[in-house]
């Protein structure tokens, strides 16, 4: 017998069942004292032992429940499993995005987790560790967040748009994306950076800053969150066209998109190194 293939609103209550007791070994492994157990591209690159072990959880969950599938890891990446086959899933896992405010105590870090079929991301789970808040979007059912379906923000005057951003670990990018802030800021209401893009995309998904873009963003960093932005109704790509992805994401509502898109164009937002 064939089996069928499961439907986005399945893909979804898999990922929202694997993200909550995710979320709440994060948070457990926070209360009980947390410190770094690596470092990646560089020393401010952090990693703890709670993101090695949520993303194991996550791991030995999915392998349990959707044992043919593959998974893509911010930690552990694709190697304990295979391809995705032709048609297949693939679930995309960032265990803690927004480490380093996890690090400290902050409240804005999230367990992310996505499935992706045929290369296209169709359900998606952010889950705030610390608050319990939760976003969750299938493609073409729309995002939501505790029962309410989200829109993204009505303004339509880039000079009174709230822009989320955020900035990469190597200093000579930072020193690049500070200098787009400093050119952007005056022509926008204000910026925040606030540590954790997954977190970013959903808060522009349903108004609680008008739009957000950052460059160095990975797979595991947008999957999911950007699946929320865009069911949303927000615009959620690249410069010139291009896919949102490590050189640029863009995500606005489509009345502040080509505004913000000229500006950060100009900018050289994409650019650096």
């Amino acid at each position: 017998m064939i089996r069928s293939a499961p439907t986005p609103p399945e893909l979804l209550e898999i990922a929202v069942t694997v993200a909550r007791d995710a979320a709440a070994t994060a948070h457990r492994m926070r209360a009980e004292g947390v410190s770094v157990a690596a470092t990646k591209s560089t020393v401010t690159d952090v990693v703890t032992a709670a993101d090695r072990a949520v993303e194991r959880q996550v791991l030995d969950a999915l392998r349990t429940l959707r044992p043919d599938d593959a998974v893509l890891g911010e930690e552990y990446g694709a190697g304990e499993t295979g391809p995705a086959a032709d048609g297949g899933v693939r679930w995309i896992v960032d265990p803690i995005d927004g480490t380093v405010n996890y690090l400290y105590g902050l409240p804005y870090c999230a367990v992310s987790l996505a499935a992706e079929v045929a290369g296209e991301v169709v359900a998606g789970v952010v889950r705030n560790v610390a608050t319990g808040e939760e976003w969750t979007a299938t493609a073409g059912g729309g995002a939501w967040r505790a029962g309410e379906r989200l829109r993204c923000s009505t303004e339509t005057d880039l000079g009174q748009a709230l822009v989320a951003t955020g900035f990469g670990y190597a200093a000579g990018r930072r020193a690049h994306q500070a200098r787009v802030v400093a050119e952007l800021i005056p022509h926008v209401r204000d910026i925040r950076r606030m540590g954790a893009a997954a977190l970013d995309l959903c808060l522009a998904a349903e108004g609680r800053v008008d739009a957000y873009y950052e460059k160095g963003l990975a797979a595991w960093d947008l999957a999911a969150g950007g699946l929320v932005a865009r069911e949303a109704g927000l615009l959620v790509t690249g410069l010139a066209g291009r896919p949102a992805g490590p050189d640029l994401v863009i995500a606005a509502p489509p009345a502040l998109f080509e505004p913000l898109h000229t500006r950060l164009a100009a900018l050289d937002a994409s650019g650096g190194p």
